[in-house]
């Protein structure tokens, strides 16, 4: 005879447990103490076992029956459900265990033991921080492609295009290191290739006239603010290296008497040691920079404090005081301003230019060939381009370095 919910509720507790019976295997067993358990028995290859489905009144009699015929479906199937629950418990387990974020912070850890630069690990953290509240959480063996387009244009259409690009592609990476360790089927990012907006490309300003290169530098070499802004900017055009590699110059990579700057690989976009030489000019303004800041670690240290570098905005914003805006004139703009105007002379080979731009080279091999077969060249080339450069200033008042008023500097700074 089948149960209602009324005679389970009615079925009070005795001084032992008894048994309720429902159909197909179904029972409910009432302990002493008043607690009432759903138990399904059945046999699995010859032997009686039983599978507990519950708890009343939390499982009330339909879902108990509900979960019996899904059980019993699954032995018609040759299946043992209480195994099969086990191993269902056992992957949510796993899974629990391998979110999103587990395994993003295994990946960027592991990239960071081969090498990753700070602050390529920092971009990293920050990207995972903008998934981590919609995906965090969730194991990324269940994560499906909707569910990361979501975030993804959430952040498209608050008009952050590059940005969205960005979060798909570093949750590719993951994704792709989370199948590689058997942690997901397949990577998801992928099967949104095209589902957002191409960003529209934005180059760094730069002035390539040299009429206009000739008036920045005037402009900057009257530059009235801190005096090792002034020298960061007025070596930022002769050695034109990215504006992250100059500002955190330290005294220990330079050797004027070689008349060399090593860069190395860590502050570098390639993680390979980038070495500049060093033209007559740089030298110079190396050395005016040494008499105030020499006896410190940084070339350009901090205002504010020796023990750090150069701030990241410092460049930028003196040229904003020099009157130039950001659709003119970047601190990175000075690499293109190099390397179009290098190009247009005609006087030096494309590897050369681009060694010492310290753009990378897709063949080791031939990388590293070039590195040592251009070394000459890009000495004439350095000390061609700082001639250059002097040239085009003298198409006005050329306005010498201030050493002036160094040694209340100095005290200041140390």
């Amino acid at each position: 005879m089948s149960l209602s919910d009324a005679a389970i509720r009615s079925a009070k507790p005795g001084a032992k447990q008894f048994k309720l019976y429902d159909e197909g295997g179904l029972f409910l067993i009432v302990k002493p103490s008043g607690g009432k358990l759903w138990r399904l028995k059945y046999r699995h290859l010859g032997k009686e076992q039983q599978l507990s489905l519950g708890v009343f009144p939390a499982v009330g009699l339909k879902e108990a029956r509900k979960r019996r015929d899904a059980a019993r479906e699954q032995i018609a199937n040759g299946l043992n459900p209480a195994f099969e629950k086990k191993r269902a418990a056992a992957a949510a387990l796993v899974g629990a265990a391998n979110t999103f974020k587990a395994v993003a912070d295994e990946y960027i850890g592991k990239r960071e033991r081969e090498g990753l630069k700070e602050i390529t690990t920092g971009k990293a953290k920050w990207l995972l921080a903008q998934l981590e509240p919609a995906l965090g959480t969730r194991p990324i063996a269940d994560i499906e492609p909707y569910e990361l387009l979501a975030v993804l244009k959430k952040v498209e259409l608050s008009g952050r295009h590059e940005t969205a690009k960005r979060l798909l592609a570093f949750s590719g990476r993951v994704f792709r290191f989370a199948v590689a360790t058997t942690r997901a089927r397949r990577n998801i990012a992928a099967d949104l290739q095209g589902a957002l907006m191409s960003p529209k490309v934005k180059h760094h300003a730069a002035i390539i006239d040299p009429k206009g290169v000739g008036a920045l530098l005037r402009a900057i070499d009257g530059f009235d603010g801190h005096p090792t802004t002034r020298w960061a900017l007025q070596l930022a055009p002769h050695v034109f290296v990215r504006p992250g590699e100059l500002r955190q110059a330290e005294w220990a990579e330079i050797d004027l008497d070689a008349a060399i700057w090593r860069i190395p690989g860590s502050r570098m976009k390639m993680n390979r040691e980038h070495v500049v030489p060093l033209s007559t000019q740089s030298v110079a303004i190396l050395k005016a920079a040494g008499e105030l800041t020499g006896g410190g670690r940084f070339v350009f240290p901090s205002v504010r404090t020796p023990l750090r570098p150069m701030s990241e905005n410092t460049l930028n914003a003196a040229l904003r005081r020099l009157g130039y805006t950001s659709e003119e004139m970047t601190s990175h703009g000075f690499r293109s301003t190099a390397s179009t105007l290098l190009n247009e002379s005609g006087k030096w080979s494309v590897d050369a230019i681009e060694r010492a731009l310290a753009h990378g080279d897709a063949d080791s091999v031939r990388a590293a060939y070039h590195r040592g077969a251009h070394w000459q060249e890009r000495v004439q080339m350095a000390q061609w381009w700082s001639d250059y450069l002097d040239r085009l200033r003298e198409g006005g008042k050329v306005i010498p370095l201030d050493l002036a008023g160094l040694g209340c500097l100095r005290e200041r700074m140390a």
